[in-house]
């Protein structure tokens, strides 16, 4: 059963999403040594986003709800984050809503910039997280794997697939009443990651040509190199060289402080890093204006209302579809127990045919292909049938007609069993 605690920039304060983010990824190997219910978990933290998907190995009644309780707690601890307001800020999804919810997070729906491109990613390398630490299981890939699947075609049929959807052209955007012209601006790009590179586009899109670039991990030169950029070996000088500086680095504390920042000189800083980058206290330096990420998340655009309605359409259709092969694959060893019954009978006939004589080669494979024929129609019921929700009908049809009990056995053990319709989001 796969289970999700969710919280977002709709649902969370920035400060408690921000500190998720450094504790709560390395958290989830902790989880599942200390849980007896939790088979598997990946944790996806961003900017503006934290969410733990999880696979329990019980339906969701009493152990779906110490997973959560444990998750809770594993969580709130890694993160230093209390636990009250960590509970008080989740939303915890089961069944069905788990599959559509992941799937329209990684297709850019939940974001602050509706089709943001960075999000498929993040999720991308939440499961390559998990993998290396040993936390996935096979639900899981399937769910994250499929999700990748249909981001890239929500990504390709709708309108959401325009390029530059992210949080830094968004910042950008919001810069651009401070800054009159970017081709004569002086820019420090604080960070030399994946962040950074998007960054740089985006800055050349819009004309900027003189790029300096900082870094603290000695990753300057060759970022400058690869970009064409200028690089820095002094944090304090490269921001009283520049008029904009934008930070995207991973520190877990601020690079940028008041003692870096020379007072006077009319500065922008944007913020884009998680935790954050720059001290808030830069403010308080004369000439300062500081541009922040929750800052900029108060005034996201709203979504282009057709190419949303388009993608969420095809998001439940993928949805759907999971969930459908998902009930198929869930009535396979009942499938498979009721051709094992069949042909373990006609085998025995044909035995006994053998031994007495009666039976010849083309007896026996007319025989079989008849039991293949009449196999047909069950099986392809089966499939109609789980596709509909009614898969239980089926195994009780094999119990009462044939006494074949151990399709229920083999069922608890088939992956991602989809939960009754009607499984919402529920607060905890």
């Amino acid at each position: 059963m796969l289970i999700c605690l969710t919280a977002s920039h709709q649902n969370a304060s920035f400060d408690l999403l921000e500190k998720l983010s450094v504790g709560a990824p390395t958290a989830a190997t902790t989880l599942i040594e200390s849980s007896d219910f939790v088979s598997g978990a990946v944790v996806l933290a961003t900017c503006n986003r934290f969410e733990a998907y999880l696979d329990i190995e019980e339906p969701l009644t009493a152990a779906g709800a110490v997973a959560v309780e444990a998750t809770i707690a594993t969580m709130s601890e890694a993160s230093h984050v209390d636990a009250d307001d960590l509970r008080d800020s989740v939303t915890v999804i089961t069944g069905d809503g788990v599959v559509e919810h992941l799937f329209a997070v990684s297709a850019g729906l939940e974001s602050v910039v509706v089709g943001e491109d960075e999000i498929s990613g993040q999720v991308r390398r939440a499961l390559e997280r998990a993998r290396t630490d040993g936390t996935t299981s096979s639900d899981l890939e399937r769910l994250f794997q499929k999700a990748s699947h249909t981001s890239r075609g929500v990504k390709n049929r709708t309108a959401l697939g325009g390029a530059g959807r992210s949080l830094v052209r968004l910042a950008l955007e919001l810069a651009q009443s401070r800054v009159t012209d970017w081709g004569q601006a002086r820019i420090l790009l604080v960070g030399t990651g994946q962040y950074a590179a998007t960054t740089v586009v985006a800055l050349r899109d819009r004309g900027a040509a003189d790029i300096g670039v900082y870094s603290g991990s000695g990753r300057a030169e060759r970022f400058a190199g690869k970009h064409e950029l200028t690089a820095w070996s002094d944090l304090a000088e490269a921001v009283a060289w520049s008029d904009v500086v934008i930070t995207c680095t991973s520190s877990p504390t601020p690079v940028v402080t008041p003692a870096t920042v020379t007072s006077g000189q009319r500065r922008l800083i944007i913020d884009l890093g998680l935790p954050r980058n720059v001290d808030p206290l830069v403010v308080d330096v004369d000439g300062v204006e500081l541009l922040d990420l929750e800052t900029i998340s108060l005034h996201a655009p709203l979504s282009e209302l057709n190419a949303a309605d388009d993608a969420r359409a095809l998001v439940g259709e993928a949805a759907a579809e999971f969930h459908a092969v998902a009930a198929e694959q869930s009535l396979t060893p009942a499938v498979v127990a009721l051709r094992r019954h069949v042909f373990d009978l006609l085998d025995a006939e044909i035995e006994r045919a053998r031994s007495r004589g009666d039976s010849s080669e083309k007896t026996e494979q007319a025989l079989r292909h008849l039991a293949g024929v009449l196999l047909h129609t069950p099986s392809v019921r089966a499939r109609e049938l789980a596709r509909e929700g009614r898969g239980e009908e089926f195994r009780d049809g094999l119990e009462a007609l044939f006494g074949l009990t151990d399709t229920r056995a083999a069922r608890a053990a088939t992956p991602l069993r989809p939960a009754a319709r009607g499984d919402e989001a529920e607060a905890v």
